[in-house]
């Protein structure tokens, strides 16, 4: 009886301590702080973080005596970037066919292998200051859901990850050119949509799986095969009444049309949108994810396809083309989201070669408040997470990076040169120690 006394005066002793320690503070003091829901940046700002959460923002004169202060007034604070189209599980060289790479990735690669090889694709995205990416598919059968998992309870390093699962396609998905005694080999890459109810049952099934979104390709170029409207609307009522949003992959006009009428959230890529379609998107308030590449980007990876010198016309017509696309989306007022889609090995890390499009962005005319803007708190907002990601107020996750540099006259340099980087307020990089 003594030693049982003994040992609950301990514990009672020591909780204190313990609450003490859960509840120390942490000050972050901001030279210049972006507002990602303004879209403005604010002079000395002072950021108090407790555990894992954002507690508030005020001023200099705010910070009580013997604080623990992160000094960062020599540089500019943002949230977390978010890249919002990504495929941490697939990758390839320049110059291999993407069918041929998915069958022998599907066939020859284990789960395992995959599986840490995305772990450290992952992390790179981290390590340039993406904290948050939506990994939309071509990642097995929900391997992206145990990536995510793995993150989340801390076994690997990694952004926070919105995870689709299987992308739902029609017959073939995007595989190409597959025989058809082979097709069962699709199945582990896509989830094929055979009907309307068949449509419901798939977003049950990934529902069961714990994904945070839906995609769904609305075409499937080059195969011919496409999801009807009435398959996607079936999609996306059974998604929506799970509190999931949609997001649709289109490469022609007429399909992000189907999916726009069908009631999506959001078109990825949207390479060939006319005037119409735009003006769509804008009246329902549906997101654009223009998934370009710089002019050197396009170069480099020209050179290492093995492209010859008098074949390379096609890039500058290229860039023009989807400039003036992306420039007729703003205009007509469709909300654009940042996102890469750069599964491609160029010879850097996926999240270095992800940073290319905000290199795109500057070179088709977006101000570099705006690109910051679509990688933050409007990324966040079409995703129904600005409450938690992407915006820098009291409540939301300590997911903070700080960046030195001009940010408006400098942009590309300025964001490629990160100082600090915090997820979950764990700090992953701090170069002002």
């Amino acid at each position: 009886m003594h030693k049982t006394f003994i040992f609950l005066f301990i514990i009672v002793i020591s909780l204190p301590a313990k609450l003490i320690e859960q509840q120390k503070n942490t000050y972050i003091k901001a030279g210049f702080l972006y507002d990602s829901k303004s879209n403005t940046l604010l002079k000395n700002k002072l950021i108090q973080i407790q555990g894992t959460k954002i507690i508030s923002i005020s001023e200099f004169e705010s910070l009580p005596e013997n604080s623990q202060v992160i000094d960062l007034k020599e540089y500019t604070v943002l949230p977390g970037l978010i890249d919002a189209h990504t495929h941490v599980l697939f990758y390839q060289e320049p110059n291999e066919d993407f069918a041929e790479h998915s069958v022998k990735s599907l066939t020859m690669e284990s789960d395992a292998l995959r599986a840490l090889r995305g772990a450290n694709r992952a992390k790179s995205y981290l390590e340039e200051g993406i904290t948050s990416i939506k990994d939309l598919g071509n990642s097995g059968l929900y391997l992206d859901v145990a990536l995510r998992d793995a993150i989340n309870e801390g076994t690997i390093d990694g952004p926070r990850i919105f995870a689709s699962g299987p992308i739902l396609a029609a017959n073939g998905g995007q595989v190409y050119g597959v025989l058809p005694k082979h097709q069962n080999i699709i199945d582990l890459e896509y989830r094929i949509i055979t009907n309307p109810e068949d449509a419901k049952n798939a977003v049950r099934e990934h529902v069961n799986q714990n994904v945070d979104l839906i995609k769904i390709c609305a075409d499937n170029i080059p195969n011919n095969t496409y999801l009807t409207i009435d398959e996607i609307k079936s999609i996306v009522k059974t998604a929506h009444s799970y509190n999931l949003k949609v997001t649709a992959h289109s490469v022609t006009n007429q399909s992000a049309w189907n999916a726009i009428e069908a009631g999506v959230d959001g078109i990825e890529h949207g390479f060939n949108l006319a005037d119409s379609t735009l003006l769509k998107m804008a009246e329902k308030q549906i997101f654009l994810v223009p998934t370009e590449n710089s002019k050197s980007y396009m170069y480099t990876y020209a050179k290492l396809a093995n492209y010859k010198e008098n074949e390379l016309d096609w890039i500058d017509n290229y860039i023009d083309r989807m400039k003036k696309r992306l420039d007729r989306a703003i205009k007509i007022g469709v909300p654009i989201v940042a996102g890469s889609d750069n599964y491609t090995d160029i010879k850097t890390s996926s999240g270095k070669s992800s940073k290319d499009m905000y290199r795109y962005y500057l070179e088709a005319g977006m101000k570099p408040l705006d690109i910051l803007q679509s990688s933050t708190y409007i990324s966040a907002f079409q995703l129904g997470r600005e409450n938690e990601i992407g915006y820098i107020q009291p409540k939301s996750n300590a997911d903070i990076i700080a960046v030195k540099g001009d940010i408006i006259n400098d942009f590309i340099s300025t964001l490629e040169n990160v100082v600090f980087i915090m997820k979950d307020g764990n700090i992953y990089k701090n170069e002002n120690d």
